[in-house]
């Protein structure tokens, strides 16, 4: 039996992946790309995303799962087939090993082997391989968030099609950890079926289903579904996968059946008022309304007759007498936007209600008792704003029982392509128009910027996307950003600042050096040289590192390297 540990990974393998690499063919002339013997298609990513989220609104998840398993069957299959005629005089863990080389270099995953034992004449294999930089895992987390369930399936039907052809008898792995659960990577284990317990709900994934007639059930409504989304904000703006997001819908979750009073901290278009109407939808309160005031929008001399009503003839002008927003909240909650600025007087009001849940309406003498959950939000430093005298210290210490800080968009990176396409689908519907999604540059540039004005800004700028796009097209970055677009043509999109703007030091140094090369003819191969060079140089020889810098993966610069007659370490 040959047996071992591996743990080196496969993207340090250089000559096994550069002798794959190297088989790798593009022909121009006749549209074909071969690798080896076998003709390979590319594909842009989201076209694959497109599919998959086609297949699972579709027909269900456990039907896409299905499809997507086999076509990763058929093609682990295929590979296994061309890498025992690449590689005849190869062993077979050699052969096993190749596998996630070959995974790697056909973009589904980055892997590397924890532990193999392999023996054909015996049937025996045990296979334990560990994923990165998964492509399903990061596209299910974008669609739909974290999954329940591990979701490269399309990746473990391609191990059990590799192995199961190289053995003459059926292999499965079970994926054990996925990223797109929440794992810190992707882990899978690997032996025959028949030494499984309990896989008889799995196998099924590798049987042919016929989807048509599913298909045409489900069609009508499916694009009925696709095309009728609710256009109030409320819960579903409420998405992301970051910590910080977790954090603070967690501390909702836990108050969301008490009565404490919420503070709700966090700068401005940060969704302040969407995590108040989601406290609100989920706790016992949501059957009564939910009133919400922006206190900075109102009058000072009027903030008070809003709050907690008037009594007819209390003020000229005051003809009849109405409730306040506490009275119209009874029951149930609400909202203080913009807190800081209320007048002292509305303070001293507020913190009578908040204690002892009574109030008088302005002009009159009598008290009314209500029942409201407070939410309250502020974008300023309530503690700040005490010390200078700004804001009634006691109030402050009856806010602050249960605060939650709702982070900036800025640090909330892992979310933006999920609340885009939330606002993409939102704002199709809204202007009933046909787009067909973001383009990549267009979704980098989106994860590069500051956001300064944080979800707000982002609804914004697809909105204005959804208008300026052709129908029937993708959003591009001019779509986006139309007026840092033709100062970003001539940059490359790392020049974009926190800001949003082009550095103007960069872009002069870059037009420098483009100046000089187009002006002594230096060669293209000459400029990619001296890149070379140049990140080994700054790496300190790391090539992993060099290659980084450079935006490549490893293979990739050693191929670079090689193809310069320069060290390869």
């Amino acid at each position: 039996m040959e047996s071992g540990k591996k743990t080196q990974p496969v993207a340090e393998q250089a000559i096994a992946v550069g002798d794959l690499a190297a088989r790798l063919r593009f022909a121009f002339d006749s549209g074909h790309i071969w690798l080896g013997e076998s003709r390979m298609v590319l594909l842009h990513g989201a076209a694959m995303t497109a599919l998959r989220k086609e297949l699972i609104d579709s027909l269900g998840v456990d039907r896409a799962r299905g499809v997507l398993v086999r076509m990763g069957y058929a093609s682990g299959a295929r590979d296994a087939g061309w890498a025992r005629k690449l590689f005849p005089d190869a062993s077979p863990t050699e052969l096993l090993a190749t596998g996630p080389a070959l995974h790697m270099l056909e973009g589904l995953v980055c892997g590397s082997t924890d532990h193999m034992e392999m023996d054909i004449a015996k049937g025996v294999l045990l296979g334990e391989f560990t994923w990165t930089a998964s492509f399903e895992a990061e596209t299910h987390i974008q669609l739909f968030g974290l999954s329940p369930d591990p979701c490269c399936w399309m990746a473990v039907g391609y191990a059990c099609g590799y192995s199961s052809t190289l053995m003459g008898k059926f292999i499965l792995y079970r994926e054990t950890q996925c990223a797109g659960a929440g794992g810190s990577c992707c882990k899978i284990t690997g032996r025959p079926a028949d030494e499984w317990v309990g896989v008889e709900d799995e196998l099924k994934y590798f049987e042919p289903d016929s989807v048509a007639d599913h298909i045409l059930a489900l069609q009508d409504q499916v694009q009925s579904l696709r095309y009728s989304i609710d256009t109030d904000l409320d819960t579903d703006d409420l998405v992301g996968v970051s910590p910080g997001f977790k954090q603070a819908t967690g501390l909702l979750k836990r108050a969301a059946n008490s009565q404490v009073t919420v503070l709700l901290l966090g700068e401005t278009g940060v969704g302040k008022e969407m995590f108040a109407r989601a406290l609100h939808k989920v706790g016992d309160r949501a059957e009564h309304p939910l009133i919400a005031v922006n206190c900075a929008a109102l009058p000072e001399q009027l903030i008070e007759s809003e709050l907690f009503g008037v009594e007819k003839g209390a003020f000229t002008g005051a003809q009849q007498s109405r409730p306040g927003r506490f009275e119209r909240a009874h029951g149930g909650t609400l909202f203080l936007d913009e807190i800081g600025e209320l007048s002292a007087s509305a303070q001293v009001k507020l913190l009578r209600v908040l204690q002892e849940g009574e109030l008088e309406r302005i002009g009159d003498t009598r008290t009314r008792k209500v029942d409201v959950r407070v939410v309250a939000a502020t974008n300023v430093d309530l503690k700040q704003a005490v010390e200078e005298g700004r804001f009634r210290r006691d109030l402050y210490y009856r806010l602050n029982v249960y605060p939650v800080t709702i982070p900036p968009l800025r640090d909330r990176k892992e979310d933006i392509a999920l609340l885009a396409q939330r606002f993409l689908e939102k704002y199709l519907v809204r202007h009933s128009k046909k787009v067909l999604g973001i383009t990549d540059q267009a979704m980098h540039a989106l994860k590069q910027y500051s956001w300064p004005g944080n979800v707000r800004e982002l609804e914004n700028v697809i909105e204005r996307g959804v208008i300026l796009a052709p129908a029937g097209g993708r959003i591009d970055l001019a779509d986006l950003f139309p007026s840092v677009t033709s100062e970003i043509k001539q940059q490359p999109l790392a020049a974009l600042a926190k800001d949003g703007s082009v550095l103007k030091r960069d872009a002069a140094t870059v037009n420098d050096f483009l100046d000089y090369v187009l002006k002594n003819q230096v060669s293209l191969e000459n400029v990619e040289s001296v890149l070379l060079k140049a990140a080994v140089e700054r790496s300190k020889g790391n090539y992993s590192s060099a290659a980084r810098m450079l935006g490549m993966t490893r293979p990739q610069f050693a191929y670079r390297m090689k193809k310069h007659n320069l060290d390869v370490a």
